[in-house]
């Protein structure tokens, strides 16, 4: 039907640009990513912990306990871990909500306090400003002159005036009749932070029951998802260098996670002692969030320490108390940052910090703030496999947060080597 177009001898067929098609497909995963993360969050929250309690599992499997009921300990250990944690913040919620219209009084009063001390630096900055000529003068320097009958309004004087004109009718003429207007002024409805929470909590509570319903079935499953994974490849090579990185991934991710765990449990109980030692108010509630945000690296100490300086602020009356407890909360979380978790955590397991602080980031414009805390368990996952994996080598090296080999130049030759070279 359609006149074949014949290739001419010699020519190569047009092909798309691989950096082309790999842009597109990196544009639709992201996309993907972004739009199913409903569903993908718990999903991959689940395998996370699943490779986490796979060691547990394999010791209870030795005192003679079965899958099914190491499943069980484990889902009912995080159902209760869960409930601790929502009891511990409950109280204090509970006390911010009930004194919501004081403290919104309390935190008004406070910046018109701390505006009233800017004031000066205010002034100073405007005089400044119009003595470069950068602003016109303020109104209140203007000289209010009043306008004589007939006179054309002066531009640099004139003011905003509104009111009701009313039109004067003439004399012997019927007055008019009095016209009422009703207006009706919808106003648009805004929802409130609490609002918000309220109505993301179904969403959050049934991401949690999927996500502990998936682990159970993972774990009480034994090892029949280690056996399909290695079954999908063909040569013996292969199977075993899939075994081997799936251990690996378990070992890895159980040392990590484990080791940030309790360095997060000591941050968190320095930070409660701290801030109760500086008269702040729930000092526990502060430990629990300080243990929490110290999963997310870089992003959780900044958002702690501003919490912390937004909170003194608030219930001390003078700024340096606010300003200590902030750089308290700096000292402690640099210290964990800087001494401890290098210290006790594995150098098999540092990464890049560059690359952390950028996948952080992506996660978290993906999927908010479950994103932030699964961003660097996954790169964990993606270095072993970079490293069992010889395409991907060179990424892991990438990945690498150990200092790479000093590169040594060659010795240059002296002048005489030179000069005996031939050319």
């Amino acid at each position: 039907m359609f006149p074949r177009l014949e290739r001419e001898e010699g020519a190569e067929p047009r092909r798309v640009a691989n950096w082309a098609v790999i842009g597109i497909f990196i544009l639709l995963l992201f996309w993907f990513v972004a739009q199913a993360r409903d569903f993908l969050m718990p999903v991959t929250l689940a395998f996370l912990l699943f490779f986490v309690f796979v060691p547990f599992r394999r010791l209870m499997e030795r005192w003679g306990l079965g899958p099914g009921v190491t499943a069980t300990i484990v889902s009912l250990g995080l159902v209760v871990a869960l409930a601790v944690i929502g009891l511990l913040v409950s109280g204090p919620i509970e006390r911010v909500i009930d004194n919501a219209p004081r403290i919104g009084v309390r935190l008004e009063n406070r910046m018109a306090e701390i505006r009233q001390n800017f004031e000066g630096i205010e002034r100073v900055a405007r005089k400044i400003d119009e003595i470069a000529g950068a602003v016109p003068p303020s109104p209140e320097e203007k000289e209010t002159v009043p306008a004589m009958p007939g006179a054309e309004p002066d531009p640099d004087v004139m003011g905003t005036v509104t009111g009701r004109v009313t039109s004067i009718p003439a004399p012997g003429a019927p007055q008019p009749p009095d016209q009422h207007i009703e207006v009706e002024v919808n106003q648009p409805q805004t929802s409130t932070t609490l609002s918000s929470l309220i109505d993301l909590g179904p969403a959050v509570a049934s991401q949690i029951i999927f996500t502990l319903f998936l682990l159970f079935f993972m774990l009480s499953s034994g090892d029949l998802l280690y056996l399909k994974i290695v079954q999908s490849f063909d040569r013996l090579r292969d199977k075993r260098a899939a075994y081997l990185a799936l251990r690996e991934i378990e070992d890895r991710l159980g040392a990590y996670l484990g080791a940030i765990t309790l360095i997060n449990a000591g941050l968190g109980l320095a930070l409660g002692l701290a801030m109760w030692a500086w008269g702040m108010p729930s000092p526990v509630l502060f430990g629990l969030v300080g243990f929490l945000l110290n999963f997310i690296p870089y992003i959780g100490a900044v958002c702690g320490v501003i919490i912390a300086a937004l909170v003194g602020v608030f219930v001390f009356d003078d700024l340096f108390t606010p300003f200590m407890v902030a750089l308290t909360y700096l000292a402690l979380t640099a210290i964990e940052g800087q001494l401890i978790t290098p210290y006790f955590v594995s150098r098999k397991l540092q990464l890049n910090t560059v690359v952390v602080f950028l996948t952080v980031a992506l996660w978290a414009w993906l999927w908010s703030v479950l994103g932030m805390i699964v961003a660097v368990p996954l790169l964990v996952v993606l270095r072993v496999l970079a490293d069992h994996v010889p395409q991907l080598e060179k990424l892991g090296n990438f990945l690498a947060g150990e200092a790479p080999p000093r590169l040594e130049d060659d010795p240059e030759p002296e002048p005489e080597e030179r000069a005996a070279t031939p050319h």
